[in-house]
């Protein structure tokens, strides 16, 4: 969650206030871990002291705020799987608090106008930052606009994409009728890293939809299938791949599987036949994942590189009803996509990739040794 804070009294207090937001999203964070341990059984992700103290930008000049370290137990330094600790009150382009690149889109989707953006800007940079004009932020709306066209139509031949994630988020952009639904592509490379790969939008997650994805996708060059491919229920999608990559394997997404099946619990009654059913339907391809490296089941099993990045954009959006067309929606969610990329977690044992494009088998996790 981004947090804007108005702050007009002093110094020491405005560092006050930034610090005890921070303190209170690390325990917040240090909460959500508190079930890992380590295997001597003591909790993983611990508190570890503070990084250097840095500035951050107010209304009223810089603030001083030191950012809490946190520390996972059981993973080494370099480790990309190791558990990292971000604020969103202090990522880390606040740094570049004159860079205007990740907050425009930000405050775009959150409903500030063009005509309003000199204002919002210097309460956060102050007033003397440089390129708060109107016509300055519609000269980056432009740029944007034609940089997500050149990336919508961009050479994928020389790529392959060894698991893939996809989701539809569903949006309302304030001056459109029909609920824009954003289709999402996530890949993941022979190396391991987590790439956007398919992005664009309809008016609903239907097969026709994703199926003109993926197909967009192909004539592209990417013509070589996903190895295993990641979604919710929606048929949509699963029709879609099927007719475009027959090959690919299916694996349904645990964290949509386990909301549908607490729907169907009665809030004063536990056990439910509707429960069962719902469990049972789709068993074979809730256990997919048994047959890859145990190393990456925790991102093939659900599509949280998608729901994690975007539930951040429909929290500041509020499903963005701030922003007028589907056209600036689209660019402004792209620009978001495109920053959180940057912080996407490599999958963990990623040298194990290549063997899983080689076609080996793994039982339970474990591969198969030849006989």
């Amino acid at each position: 969650m981004t947090k804007i804070l108005v702050i007009e009294e002093s110094g020491d207090l405005s560092a006050a206030v930034v610090s005890a937001a921070v303190e209170a999203e690390v325990a917040e964070f240090l909460g959500q871990h508190a079930d890992l341990k380590t295997r001597d059984g003591r909790s993983r992700v611990v508190r570890h002291g503070h990084l250097p103290e840095r500035e951050v930008m107010t209304g009223i000049g810089p603030v001083g705020v030191r950012q809490p370290r946190v520390r996972d137990r059981a993973a080494a330094a370099d480790d990309p799987g190791r558990i990292r600790f971000t604020p969103a009150l202090l990522p880390p382009y606040a740094r570049r608090s004159k860079s205007l690149e990740a907050l425009i889109p930000i405050l775009y989707l959150k409903g500030i106008s063009t005509g309003d953006f000199e204002e919002a800007l210097a309460a956060l940079l102050g007033s003397e930052a440089p390129g708060l004009s109107a016509s300055t932020i519609a000269r980056l709306k432009e740029v944007w606009v034609d940089e997500h066209k050149r990336w919508n139509e961009r050479d994928l031949s020389s790529k392959r994409y060894v698991y893939m994630w996809a989701d539809g988020i569903h949006l309302q952009a304030r001056l459109e009728d029909d609920v824009q639904c954003i289709l999402v592509i996530i890949g993941a490379t022979p190396e391991g890293k987590k790439e956007l790969v398919g992005f664009t939008d309809g008016t609903r997650e239907s097969a026709h939809d994703w199926r003109a994805l993926l197909l967009d996708l192909r004539r592209r060059g990417l013509s070589i299938a996903p190895e295993l491919a990641v979604a919710d229920g929606a048929l949509g999608f699963w029709k879609a791949l099927g007719e475009v990559w027959p090959k690919t394997r299916e694996q349904r997404c645990w964290v949509h599987k386990t909301a549908n099946m607490l729907d169907k619990l009665p809030k004063s009654v536990q056990p439910h036949a509707k429960t069962v059913e719902c469990l049972t339907k789709d068993r074979d391809v809730l256990f997919t994942f048994y047959n890859y490296p145990a190393e990456h089941w925790s991102h093939i099993r659900t599509t949280n590189p998608i729901e994690s990045s975007f539930a951040t954009v429909r929290h500041r959006t509020r499903q963005t009803k701030g922003c007028g067309s589907r056209l600036v929606t689209l660019t402004m969610v792209f620009k978001l996509s495109m920053e959180a990329e940057k912080h996407w977690r490599r999958l963990n044992g990623s040298q194990l990739i290549v063997q899983v494009m080689e076609g080996k088998p793994f039982i339970d996790g474990v591969l198969k040794e030849a006989a």
